[in-house]
């Protein structure tokens, strides 16, 4: 990522990519691959993605139910598979920004340490869930949403204190418009986890019509809105873009 133009001394760029751009499509992979596979098991797999376990009436697929049919499963392995690298870039993109900014502030260091290593769990959840679906091996997909979902709260309760500091130090239109779409965000997701949890609890407690529709509601506005907090990296880093660059002719290896 760079910070300014090309001068005569620098190695000239192969490939230049605006952040913002970078982000977007990051972003979008996920979004096309589940509201396609959601959509898709919705119109030709109804009776096979909304089925319970003790046949009460369910009226929309659950995540876990959908990524776990064909084609869908191939469609969203495919668009998570080409997702997952740019996270880990991001991540590192993110810890970087954070050292800069934080060098002599202690706590927010080891935040920052602590935001990397929920981003790269909480994509390593990601993958874990979508290449072992829930009708193949239960307990690992169970173990990989759950690290997932877990990484994910704590990714974005550790970046909100950290843009927090950012925006009180900083004062930029960009960095206060980022923090208040983050705090929104997060507690959009937050409350909508305790409902899914509540709703899933009640199901498998209780079996009552229905209560398995709203829990799968709730799991598609979290998953909406974490991609949705991601997506703020588009004012975080508006003004930086992804490089690839050759050596000059006079380096060797």
């Amino acid at each position: 990522m760079l910070e300014g133009p090309y001068g005569p001394e620098r190695d000239k760029p192969l490939f230049r990519l605006r952040f913002t751009s970078f982000t977007v499509g990051t972003v979008c992979l996920p979004l096309v691959g589940l509201t396609s596979c959601l959509f898709i098991s919705w119109y030709y797999h109804f009776e096979d993605s909304t089925e319970t376990h003790c046949k009460v009436p369910n009226y929309l697929p659950s995540i876990s139910a959908s990524i776990s049919l064909t084609p869908e499963r191939y469609i969203w392995r495919f668009c998570i598979g080409l997702h997952s690298a740019p996270r880990f870039l991001v991540a590192a993109a993110y810890f970087s920004f954070y050292r800069a900014r934080f060098t002599r502030r202690f706590l927010e260091m080891l935040l920052s340490f602590l935001a990397l290593a929920c981003a790269l769990s909480e994509n390593l959840g990601l993958l874990l869930l979508t290449y072992v679906s829930s009708n193949e091996t239960y307990s690992i997909h169970k173990k990989g949403f759950i690290l997932f979902i877990a990484s994910a709260l704590v990714h974005m309760l550790i970046t909100c204190r950290l843009w927090h500091v950012i925006k009180k130090y900083v004062g930029g239109s960009e960095e206060e418009k980022s923090y208040n779409y983050k705090i929104r965000l997060f507690a959009l997701n937050m409350c909508f986890c305790a409902l899914a949890g509540c709703f899933y609890w009640k199901h498998n407690k209780y079996c009552e019509p229905g209560i398995y529709t709203l829990f799968a509601l709730c799991e598609y506005v979290v998953v909406f809105s974490n991609m949705a907090f991601h997506m703020t990296a588009f004012w975080d880093f508006g003004n930086k873009a992804v490089t690839v660059i050759t050596p000059p002719e006079d380096k060797y290896f």
